[in-house]
This record gives structure tokens, sequence and C-alpha cells, in this order.
């Protein structure tokens, strides 16, 4: 990770979605790396949540405001003027967006075109990395691994929301940015778990909530797949992809983040079973009745251009991944100090992408 040392350290990143999942260990992980780390986003929704128990931003870095607000949002990004910006805030929820779609739609699209607009007034930042997900391609639901070049789509709100944010991106990049100094790209990241995720509605934050309150997980399609990985490995992805737009002269406008390609995509319902096994429960649950929101029964992603074109691919396999996650879960539960955990998991994360790049 020396390389990621030599690319942030010092730079001023700023995190959009910094109070979520992904962005809390975002940002824990990059002032690891000696960044000068600012956060923009909506105070954290569920309770507890991992961006209460994490240490502050120091005072001054951490706005909560909303992506949909224009003004806001150029008021950051101005008093920022960020070197780097790492684009994660949304709304990341495929079933509350058929209750929400305006609400969706507004945050995904209009959230990313405000802050790609303040970015043409800040010629300080380099690289902007804007994530969306594996939802953005067209899926009918067959055996196809996704690639970057495939066709874009989306038939529930969530996934259209972020197809189309991905042509917002491809716009601004190319009527704003080509040739200037900022450069633009998009990641597609996997299905992630790791300790932390209380969001509704996933799967892992739906088992620890059914422990806590004794009773057997309910799940619903267990035969859909997808590409899971730890969320170390997520955002290991988005950083490398990072470093690579700061320091090659053509990387890739668009990659895929996922599983390496000798991991097969897991069953909802075999996630459901490894996790419990790895908290010591009977792998046992209810199935929920289908669903009247449709979801997708299969998705899987291509992610050999991403170790093609700037050598990265995932390092920690599945049953890795399930038992980082499950140990982070037990130490919280028993009212451990999971900061100094993340830490110690982010660090043999280090260890083990060093072992497997030689």
């Amino acid at each position: 990770m020396t390389g990621l040392a030599e690319v942030f350290a010092g730079k001023r990143v700023l995190v959009t979605g910094h109070t979520g999942f992904k962005g809390s260990w975002a940002t824990l992980w990059l002032s690891r790396l000696g960044a000068e780390v600012w956060g923009l986003s909506l105070p954290p929704e569920a309770s507890p949540n991992l961006f209460d128990l994490l240490p502050p931003l120091p005072a001054g870095r951490s706005f909560l405001s909303d992506i949909r607000d224009r003004d806001a949002v150029t008021e950051v990004v101005t008093g920022c003027r960020p070197d780097i910006v790492l684009h994660l805030a949304a709304q990341p929820l495929v079933r509350r967006s058929y209750g929400q779609p305006v609400e969706t739609f507004a945050a995904n699209i209009m959230g990313t075109i405000h802050l790609l607009d303040a970015l043409r007034q800040t010629p300080e930042c380099r690289v902007a990395l804007m994530v969306t997900t594996d939802k953005v391609y067209r899926n009918i639901d067959g055996t196809q691994r996704f690639r970057e070049d495939d066709h874009l789509g989306g038939h529930d709100p969530y996934s259209a929301s972020k197809a189309a944010a991905e042509l917002v991106i491809e716009s601004y990049r190319s009527s704003y940015f080509s040739g200037g100094p900022t450069k633009v790209a998009s990641a597609r990241g996997g299905n992630v778990i790791g300790g932390g995720d209380f969001s509704e509605d996933r799967l892992v934050p739906d088992i620890i909530r059914a422990i806590v309150a004794e009773r057997r997980p309910s799940i619903r399609n267990p035969a859909s797949t997808r590409p899971w990985q730890h969320v170390l490995d997520c955002l290991g992805g988005y950083l490398h992809y990072i470093a690579a737009l700061a320091t090659r002269p053509n990387p890739p406008t668009a990659l895929n983040i996922g599983p390496r390609p000798d991991q097969r995509d897991m069953p909802v319902g075999e996630v459901v079973r490894a996790m419990l096994r790895a908290l010591g429960r009977p792998a046992d649950w209810l199935e929920e009745p289908t669903s009247l929101l449709p979801e997708k029964a299969t998705l899987s992603l291509d992610p050999s251009r991403a170790t093609a074109t700037i050598g990265w691919s995932a390092v920690w396999d599945f049953p890795t991944a399930i038992e980082q996650t499950a140990k982070w879960y037990e130490t919280w539960h028993a009212g451990g100090d999971v900061v100094s955990l993340m830490h110690r998991q982010i660090e043999a994360y280090e260890r083990s992408e060093c072992a497997h790049d030689r």
C-alpha cells in the first residue's frame, strides 16, 4: 500500500456520503494514508451507525448537507478545494427506490450533476471518482458477466438512476473535463459486506438485527446470486483506481470493481448460512413471500479490465470476507473496541494485498 500513501498523503480528499457504511470505512482508511479528509453527506439514518462509532473528522471538515442542494454542494467544494473527490453519496436502496422514485432520481442524478458542476470551477481537483453500481447494466437475468462496454439499463428506479448518472458522468467528462486538469471516471462496485453496516433492507444488517432481537432472520430471494465482496476489497479497488487516474496518462474512464473471476457469485442463501455459522448460530431462517417489488435473480461482474489496466484485483476470498465481517459484529455486540478492530482489519488487508501482489 506504499503507492497509495504516496498518492493520498497530504492531499485534500472530499468524500461524499462519508456518514454511510462505505463512506465511514473510506474516511478511516484515507486518514490512515495521511489524507486531509473532508466529508459531505446527509446525517446518518440508522441508529446505531458506523459514522457515530468512529472518531469525528476535525472541526470544519464534516458537512451534513444534501447533495440535492446545489448551493450547499457548491459551498462545500469551494471551501474545500479538493485535490481528489470520492463520490459515494446516493440513495442506494433498490426497494426504497420503488417507494421514493423522485427522491432517488434527484439524489443519484442531480446530486451527481451538482458535484460535477461545482468541480468545473475547481482546477485544483486532479481526480474525481464517481461511484455508481454493478446494477447499471441492462440485466435480463442471464448468466452474463457484465463488462464495462455492455449496454446500460435499469428496471427499478435505483438501477435506472445510476445508469443515467453514468451518462451524466460521460457527458461532463467529454464536455468540460476533456484535456483539462481533472480526470473524471466511474467505478461500478459489487455487493459489499463488512462490519458496521446497519442499513435497512440489506442482507447482513437484517441478519444482525434478527440475532440481536433473538429471532430467526427473515430472508427474501435466497436463490438470487450477487458478486459479494468485503468492503475493504471494494474500497481498495476505488483507491487504486484513483491512484491510477492520478499517476497514469490514459487510465480507463470506467471500471468494474468486483470479486476475482475465479470466485463464483454466491446465492443469498449461502451468504446467510455462512454468516450465521460464523456467528455461531444455527443456519436457519424464514423465507419471505415473493415480493411485489421485483429484483433481478442474477447479477455478475467481470472485473478483468481493472486487472489488465491498473493492476488491481480483489484480495480477500468469500470465506475471509465472512470471517472478518462476523468478527466485527461479534466485537460490537460484546461492547468491544470496534475502531481498533477496524484498524487491525485494514492492516491485515494491506498485508494480504502485499502478499497477493508478490
